[in-house]
């Protein structure tokens, strides 16, 4: 029989609306997967104590009658990036180890009153620095597929959550990748909105686009639901701005129910790496194999890229200045307490001058340009692999080289997904089925500019038209294994940046 905490968001919010899913009986559900896999896995961090009583009371406004939020009882993890009012949240540094926010974050709040129960934190590498889940606070996040392996990041802690079952809905954030690296590493769905769709009031650097937030799922439909919720407009987040009088963004029939798309009237552009991200072996053939199963889904898919042409300086210069913007004083007073994915930063974007980042914005826009001239000479989707590696033991820092050739920085094997943070274009990853390795394999989904809805309707009919396929269809970790594996705690290395 299924367990609740197995359902998807959308059968359980369902249940829950027809009184015959009780929240407190989801919650239940949830937290005994969490007690019985965590330990192998590390992916909550941090429990809320108030997650019981929250959801007491969505069953209470189900049984009055009451009208009922998108999520309403649906328990949800929170990436330990995000502020929740009352729950401890330490961006996995030392620094913040014993911080409790007063306030929750804008789309937190949207979340927490669209009806979900905030029920625990899900582990991140510290300040979303790097893209292996590990800290000095709460330790590695392995992946629940073998947990001495990587769960990537930086939302790696909501990734391993949902593939293990504890959640159906999580919380993530993106800049170089972070929801869609940890989608491809623990076969789930993570979406990179359109910057400014999901507000962030947090962003130091508020007119840059390269951050946003964005929802986490075992399916696309349950992503949009998340989507749905978390969309809206914020004042203080210059990217997230209001028409007089009408607000742009908070509009949830665009994405629930997500209305159904014919793929066979999609141009489709299929690339490997860009032109120049280093993609490893079995990555490549594992996204060939997809491809030729796609194909006849499609009016036509065609080899081709974009012109990406700058995009890794450009990435390299734009992202150092968040970290200098951000981190720069930490650094400076107390070097002991930050890692060094975060020190690395900060060196490097004390190196540039006011010329070289007039040229990463210079390239980036050039970047831009020619992308819109991509799509609008008759191409409506890129596909590619949503990462340029199998995953490979949590204990690795960063990946040093890819099929013996060196990489440029400890985030240069991210550049399937941070050359289309660059663009500003919404994408998916979605899991279909596993590589040579054994490992998950996550495909990535590129829309238009604004062409999230569409990027979302694309995953969806992707999903249903390949539902039962060996080879294509969502891998599920060994539960059971999973509840008697040792605690990776246990494993040496667990503690610590590096």
């Amino acid at each position: 029989m299924t367990e609740p905490c197995d359902l998807t968001a959308l059968e359980a919010r369902r249940l829950i609306g027809t009184k015959r899913l009780s929240p407190v009986e989801l919650l239940d559900s949830c937290l005994k997967r969490i007690e019985a896999v965590n330990p192998a896995i590390n992916a909550v961090v941090a429990i809320d104590p108030r997650a019981r009583e929250a959801a007491r009371r969505a069953e209470e406004a189900v049984m009055r009658g009451d009208k009922l939020g998108l999520l309403h009882g649906l328990p949800i993890g929170i990436k330990d990036l995000e502020e929740t009012e009352g729950l401890v949240t330490t961006f996995g540094s030392p620094l913040f180890k014993d911080h409790v926010p007063k306030a929750d974050l804008s789309s937190v709040a949207r979340i927490r009153a669209a009806g979900a129960v905030i029920t625990a934190k899900t582990n991140t590498p510290e300040f979303g620095a790097g893209a292996n889940t590990r800290n000095a606070v709460y330790g590695a996040t392995g992946n629940p597929h073998d947990p001495t392996r990587s769960a990537a990041g930086s939302s790696g802690g909501s990734g391993a959550a949902l593939a293990a079952g504890m959640f159906a809905i999580c919380s993530g954030s993106d800049t170089g990748g972070s929801l869609r690296n940890p989608a491809a590493f623990n076969g789930i769905v993570g979406f990179r909105p359109s910057p400014g769709l999901v507000s962030s009031e947090r962003r130091l650097l508020g007119w840059q686009n390269l951050p946003v937030l964005g929802p986490m799922a075992n399916n696309t439909p349950d992503a949009a639901l998340l989507l749905a919720a978390m969309a809206g407009d914020h004042e203080l987040d210059p990217l997230s701005y209001t028409l007089p009088g009408e607000a742009v963004r908070a509009k949830p029939e665009r994405y629930m129910p997500l209305q159904p798309l014919d793929l066979s009237s999609l141009r489709v552009a299929s690339t490997e790496d860009f032109g120049l991200a280093l993609v490893e072996r079995t990555v490549r053939e594992a996204f060939r194999e997809r491809v030729a199963k796609l194909e006849p889904l499609f009016a036509r898919v065609e080899e081709k890229t974009p012109d990406c042409t700058g995009a890794n300086e450009a990435f390299e210069i734009l992202r150092a200045l968040n970290f200098i913007a951000a981190h720069a004083e930490k650094v400076a007073k107390t070097p002991d307490m930050v890692g060094p994915n975060v020190r690395a930063n900060v060196a490097e974007g004390f190196g540039y001058s006011a010329a070289d980042v007039a040229r990463g914005s210079v390239l980036q826009t050039q970047l831009y340009h020619r992308w819109q001239a991509f799509f609008a000479a008759g191409t409506d989707l890129i596909i590619t692999p949503a990462i340029t590696i199998s995953p490979r033991p949590w204990s690795e820092l960063f990946p040093s080289e890819i099929d013996g050739e060196k990489t440029r920085t400890y985030f240069h094997w991210l550049a399937m997904a941070y050359i289309v943070t660059l663009t500003g274009h919404p994408a998916i990853s979605i899991p279909m089925g596993r590589d040579a390795k054994g490992m998950p394999f996550g495909l990535q989904i590129v829309g238009p500019r604004g062409g999230d809805a569409l990027v979302l309707r694309a995953a969806a009919a992707i999903e249903a038209a390949v539902a039962g396929d060996a080879l294509l269809s969502r891998p599920i970790p060994d539960i059971a294994a999973l509840a008697k594996a040792p605690p990776i705690s246990s494993m040496p290395g667990f503690m610590g940046f590096d």
